[in-house]
Parts: C-alpha cells; sequence; structure tokens
C-alpha cells in the first residue's frame, strides 16, 4: 500500500446517547463510530462499503459523557485479497464543563484524551471491489 487510507469524523455525545448513571455514554457507541470509519475507508479504498468482519482488540481507556466531542479516526494498515485490517481510535477532544450554574459550559482540551483503541478486519468481496474511490458519477 503506497499512500495509507484515512477516516476522521468528529460529533458531539447528546443527552440520548447517554446509557448509564452519570451521564455517561456506553463504550459500544465508540464502536459504532469505528464502524461508521471502517465503512468510509472501505469505500474510499474498494468503492464499496464492505463488511465488518470482526474486533480482533478493543481497549476503552476513558469515560465519555453526554456533551463531549469525540474525534473516531482510522487508518487501514493491511490489505489482502478481500480483507482490511484497520486501526482506530476515539480521543475526546471538548469536553462538558459541569458547573451546576452554566450547563452549557464546555472546555477545549488543549491535550485530547484518547478514550478507546481498536483494531478489526473488514472484508469487501472481490465481485465488489472497484477499486480507489468507486469511479461513480
Amino acid at each position: 500500500m503506497s499512500e495509507a487510507i484515512t477516516s476522521l469524523i468528529r460529533l458531539r455525545m447528546g443527552a440520548h446517547d447517554a446509557h448509564y448513571a452519570g451521564n455517561l455514554v456506553d463504550g459500544a457507541k465508540m464502536l459504532h463510530l469505528f464502524g461508521d470509519v471502517a465503512t468510509e475507508l472501505l469505500i474510499r479504498s474498494d468503492g464499496d462499503e464492505g463488511l465488518f468482519v470482526a474486533y480482533d482488540n478493543v481497549k476503552f481507556l476513558a469515560p465519555v459523557y453526554a456533551g463531549d466531542f469525540i474525534e473516531a479516526s482510522g487508518r487501514i494498515v493491511s490489505m489482502g485479497k478481500s480483507s482490511r485490517k484497520m486501526v482506530f481510535e476515539a480521543r475526546k477532544v471538548i469536553s462538558a464543563a459541569g458547573l451546576a450554574d452554566q450547563v452549557s459550559a464546555a472546555n477545549v482540551l488543549k491535550d485530547p484524551v484518547v478514550v478507546c483503541r481498536a483494531s478489526g478486519t473488514c472484508v469487501v468481496p472481490v465481485a465488489m471491489q472497484r477499486g480507489a474511490g468507486g469511479h461513480g458519477n
């Protein structure tokens, strides 16, 4: 692979993402974001959404709360005939300030906090591969 194929998405965790007491967001939300990143990576590499086969490593490293902004990124690290090995990282870049008298206050983090890392494998059947970016209209 001559040039790395990467993807980056950023979004705010809302109250609807909070699953536990204290507005804690379920770790599965990070895996959902990684699935979206993987889909973009496959479209960029093969012109097809492909299928996510398995995660082989997932590490939850810090809590995520409603109001936090999460940046999820990924890249393809190796390509087989139909398999694509990927690595992912999610970082908290803005956090809710947690001020009782200013419920909408937030802090931009000088140093983003890595909240999750994972790796996994996706597959694009050979018959579905259309080359880099697909070449569609």
